[in-house]
């Protein structure tokens, strides 16, 4: 009856074996958090570039930098989990996890523990050359700030999830589907622009993309800072979308999980 429930201290073990990575070999820090400083720093002074050129109006670094530091928290939480399940294939240990009582939603829950520990450090540093650098305070955002970074946490699982799931089932020489994955959908996403920019059959695409929602209430508040109805009903349609985009992507690795245990598959894990 006991194993019927998945176990804290498996996952607990599942996210500290990252934690030791890291402490063995540090420079896998700077593959974690290089290119999110980079962005920031880059994307920092070409708003206040801008800002010298428009208007006093209007502030690009509350603008363009928010969403920079927002969509940075989605991708690295995407990365976060591929990244670590990626490690278990590159050091032929994936297998053995399996060989203990470890269950494969108590694995999966690691992977996800892991990618929260890695998101929320990203967000924090990237905070902190935001507001040292270039005066940023991402929380003029107000209450609205929580379920922003709520929604993006849970999509940003739901890709990672997904990629993963594409890997295990196509094998590891697919992980390069998994890195632009966020870029691309950053096209949809309006995080640099607002939605309306894009033609209408791309459109299509960002009413079904979470972040889209996002991003257009963030303009919305920064733009007018004043309670809108509209933002309430795009952040509930982001949320919905989000809450079953990781259902589906939940189920999805678990039967590509059970696919190759039955056909075998899952051995080439140990010799690729």
């Amino acid at each position: 009856m006991k194993d019927q429930y998945m176990s804290i201290s498996r996952i607990y073990a599942v996210f500290i074996r990252q934690v030791f990575l890291i402490k063995s070999n540090p420079t896998r820090l700077v593959s974690m958090f290089l290119w999110i400083i980079i962005d920031v720093v880059l994307w920092g002074f070409i708003t206040k570039y801008l800002g010298s050129l428009g208007r006093d109006t209007f502030s690009f670094v509350n603008i363009i930098l928010g969403a920079i530091i927002l969509w940075g928290f989605t991708t690295r939480i995407e990365h976060g989990i591929m990244t670590t399940f990626l490690e278990d294939i590159w050091s032929r240990n994936f297998i053995n996890y399996f060989a203990s009582p470890l269950k494969i939603d108590e694995y999966l829950s690691g992977l996800v523990v892991t990618s929260i520990a890695m998101g929320v450090c990203g967000l924090l540093l990237m905070l902190l050359i935001a507001g040292l650098c270039f005066g940023y305070n991402i929380f003029r955002i107000g209450l609205f700030l929580l379920p922003f970074l709520l929604i993006l946490f849970i999509f940003g699982m739901a890709m990672g999830i997904f990629v993963s799931a594409l890997i295990f089932r196509l094998g590891p020489a697919a992980e390069w589907i998994g890195w632009p994955i966020p870029m691309v959908l950053s096209v949809f996403s309006g995080v640099f622009y607002p939605v309306s920019n894009l033609p209408n059959f791309l459109r299509i695409f960002s009413r079904v993309i979470p972040a889209s929602y996002v991003f257009e209430s963030m303009r919305a508040i920064l733009a007018s800072e004043l309670f809108s109805i509209r933002i309430v009903v795009y952040l509930c349609i982001g949320l919905a979308l989000s809450c079953a985009y990781l259902l589906v992507t939940y189920f999805f690795f678990i039967r590509v999980y059970r696919y190759n245990l039955k056909h075998g598959t899952i051995a080439r894990f140990n010799i690729e």
